[in-house]
């Protein structure tokens, strides 16, 4: 699979574009937690306030103990101030924290309800395991902007403010800092490039790495079956060099901005003491003026503050950006014309569609009238799945459109369509806090006896009857083989009832007698008015009302199974996937 993380860069005509959606994501980040942000941006101010009064407080009390003067005022100011520093500082690291927290939250709902409307055309893209990396990795770590941007103003105004006590104390003192400020400037701006570019580059190579290992996660089983671990882990770990590259750029540019930091920031600081020490001699400052200036001096050069901020808001950033590339997939969008009586008559007109280079179907017309079954059969790649998925718009052709009693499927609302197609997968997810929710996802009205009904024509009763506590057992708690598992999805779908039930290679894992029983409960005509099957098994397709034969990525035959069986290379493509239907059964019916 090829998806966009296996890129190393953006192409050049994509670079502007992401990076004007990674700054409008940043700021519909800081909107959503916009009062926190300027809650979190006073009290940091307020505290860079009480800091920066500090050392004019202390060097007051100083001059006046010095002088044998009365100071237990100022002493009480300094110690007022020192316990305001101390709330201030714990009230601040609550809020940022919180101020994270609701981001981070916001975003992965975001992300997540995007991915969920793209479709599978999310995961053809980035891959499931680059999704995942950038749902919870990315997504926490952009999540930090907004709190990080607040708390880099306060950090900002700290050595503002000391230059400007500098200045007020003496201007020779701010002049001798400002010498050497133009180096911090050009120190803070390396840092906060190299930082993104680095960020950038681990991030992606993280994303690989997480493609990579779903990718093997989903195929465990033929891994093993093959003794392939060691190639699938080097596979997988193939990224890992460059991650720990970007790793270890990172940490030496953090590093060497933290050196040259040092280096600078004591000279600067021994400079203002020095002058401050010159013009002590010459009376022009006092003693507590000279410990107020060395303080003030180190606030002027907090740069270690202000190149941690800066690596943050660079690692933030660079994690915006992945989530804003999810973000710009467009999602399909959906019509208003509402979906009229009729049967479930479903057809496709000229369906073209492309993957990854590569025309899997092409110009492929079917019709599929109401009330009857049609299984889709072909050999392994020719499009089963995709042509299932095309059928409920799971996915939408390049070309062509595909219609339901008429009505092309763009045209339905979105409601409708869900309302009027049910799905049955290979892997169902069960989603739901109980096997019975799971049953009744997204029913409008679940009832038990619906519920009920429909795990007894999917011949799923029995088995969740015994579980711990029947209907009422959580999915996580409730011990299932695949094929069990795959009951539970036809029985969500039984429970639908729509007029379209399309069946994605929702019987695989079922033994040849429970496949029967479910078969049979199928074309009863009690589930749904058209049943679309895509199937591996000869006994399957022998029982639907017609078969569409896939071979090249088009329709070679539609007929009675009966009448293509005299083809040959018809039963050729049984005989290939009944080998895989008895591989499957070895999962557990």
């Amino acid at each position: 699979m090829t998806t966009r993380a296996d890129d190393e860069q953006d192409g050049p005509q994509d670079a502007p574009r992401t990076t004007q959606d990674a700054r409008a994501l940043a700021r519909s980040a800081g909107r959503h937690s916009g009062r926190r942000c300027l809650a979190l941006c006073l009290l940091s101010t307020a505290a860079t306030g009480a800091g920066l009064a500090l050392p004019a407080a202390l060097g007051r009390a100083l001059d006046l103990l010095l002088a044998h003067a009365p100071a237990t005022r100022w002493v009480l100011y300094c110690a007022a101030l020192v316990l305001l520093l101390a709330l201030l500082d714990a009230a601040g690291t609550v809020l940022t924290r919180t101020v994270d927290a609701r981001t981070t939250a916001w975003l992965r709902r975001r992300l997540a309800g995007h991915v969920l409307a793209v479709g599978p055309r999310a995961a053809d893209r980035f891959g499931s395991g680059d999704l995942v990396a950038r749902l919870v990795g990315n997504a926490a770590q952009a999540g930090t902007a907004p709190a990080a941007r607040a708390a880099t103003l306060a950090a900002t105004a700290g050595p503002l403010g000391g230059v400007v006590a500098l200045a007020v104390i003496d201007p020779w003192l701010a002049a001798v800092f400002l010498a050497g400020a133009p180096v911090l400037f050009l120190l803070l701006r390396a840092v906060a490039q190299d930082t993104s570019s680095c960020a950038a580059r681990y991030q992606r190579a993280q994303g690989r790495i997480a493609a990579a290992l779903t990718e093997a996660v989903g195929g465990h089983r033929t891994i093993r079956a093959a003794g392939t671990a060691a190639k699938e882990t080097a596979r997988i770990l193939r990224p890992l060099p460059e991650l720990s590259r970007a790793g270890h750029l990172m940490w030496r540019v953090q590093g060497r901005a933290a050196a040259r930091a040092v280096a600078v920031a004591p000279l600067l600081q021994l400079g203002v003491v020095a002058v401050a020490g010159v013009l002590l001699t010459r009376h022009r400052l006092t003693v507590g003026e000279v410990l107020a200036a060395s303080r003030y001096a180190v606030l002027a050069t907090g740069v270690g503050v202000l190149v941690g901020q800066v690596a943050s808001l660079a690692r933030a950033r660079a994690a915006t950006g992945r989530l804003a590339e999810v973000l710009a997939e467009p999602a399909p969008a959906h019509g208003t014309r509402p979906l009229p009586d009729g049967p479930g008559r479903l057809e496709l007109r000229g369906v073209t569609v492309r993957r990854g280079g590569r025309t899997v179907l092409d110009g492929v017309d079917l019709v599929v009238p109401g009330g009857t079954t049609l299984a889709v059969v072909g050999r392994s790649g020719t499009g089963k799945s995709l042509l299932a998925a095309l059928a409920g718009r799971l996915a939408d052709p390049d070309e062509g459109e595909v219609l339901l009693d008429g009505v092309p499927l763009p045209h339905l609302p979105h409601d409708d369509l869900r309302r009027a197609i049910a799905y049955a997968f290979e892997r169902p997810a069960l989603l739901g806090g109980t096997v019975e929710d799971a049953i009744g996802l997204a029913l409008s009205s679940p009832s038990p006896a619906r519920v009920r009904r429909a795990a007894r024509a999917a011949h799923a009763d029995d088995f969740v009857r015994r579980l711990p506590d029947g209907y009422a057992t959580l999915c996580s708690d409730a011990p299932r083989s695949g094929g069990e598992s795959q009951r539970l999805g036809l029985a969500r779908a039984f429970a639908h009832a729509g007029r379209l039930l399309i069946l994605d290679d929702a019987l695989s894992s079922l033994d040849t007698v429970t496949e029967s029983r479910v078969t049979d409960a199928l074309l009863s005509g009690g589930t749904s008015n058209t049943r679309l099957l895509v199937a591996h098994r000869a006994a399957t397709a022998a029982r639907a009302d017609a078969v569409a034969w896939l071979d090249g990525g088009r329709v070679r035959a539609v007929g009675p199974h009966a009448r293509l069986w005299r083809d040959v290379e018809y039963r050729a493509v049984f005989g290939e996937a009944e080998h895989r239907a008895v591989d499957r059964e070895g999962v557990g019916s």
